[in-house]
């Protein structure tokens, strides 16, 4: 496994090693001790998968004390830009984002800490999007920041004339609005 870290401290991307003959391919997506060795150290307590069209944008989103998440994702078929802002006040990094192409074809996986917004826009015509989390998801404790925030300028490769949002996704605050959160 091939760990790179990002600009970012804490935002780890990871290159599983995958093992590919005839038949196909064998990639093992998650082995605890292999990624304690790594210092990641979030224990999963809940998995994810979504399906979506291409032109669909989830996010940004995250949840508030005391129920934060750090998020391991990954793309199992088709793709998708990966894209986790800092949220973490006390951070060199506060407001920065960072962007990873994940693929069913790449196997990539984007580690994010606890303190940042998170979401991917659909680059494929479909994508299947997994996520380990190491909270569980508590409705009361969710936020979001708007993904369309020029101030962020995260070009999410999808026109957006061809955006396909939630509507909650369409209500954010956009990052300025938002209070003291981590």
């Amino acid at each position: 496994m091939n760990i790179i870290p990002t600009p970012i401290e804490g935002l780890l991307v990871i290159e599983p090693q995958v093992f590919r003959d005839a038949r196909g391919y064998f990639v093992e997506t998650y082995n605890r001790q292999r990624y304690l060795d790594a210092g990641i150290t979030a224990e999963f307590v809940q998995d994810n998968q979504s399906c979506s069209s291409y032109g669909v944008v989830r996010g940004l989103h995250f949840q508030r004390p005391p129920y934060t998440q750090a998020k391991l994702v990954c793309c199992t078929q088709g793709k998708v830009l990966d894209v986790a802002v800092d949220l973490r006040h006390d951070s060199k990094t506060f407001g920065q984002w960072y962007a990873v192409e994940l693929s069913g074809e790449n196997h990539r996986q984007f580690f994010i800490p606890r303190g940042f917004a998170h979401g991917f826009s659909v680059l494929s015509d479909t994508a299947t999007f997994t996520y380990k989390c190491d909270n569980l998801y508590h409705p009361e404790a969710d936020g979001g920041l708007l993904l369309s925030d020029s101030n962020l300028k995260i070009d999410w490769r999808i026109p957006e004339s061809e955006r396909i949002l939630s509507e909650k996704d369409k209500k954010h605050p956009l990052f300025k609005e938002l209070p003291i959160i981590f």
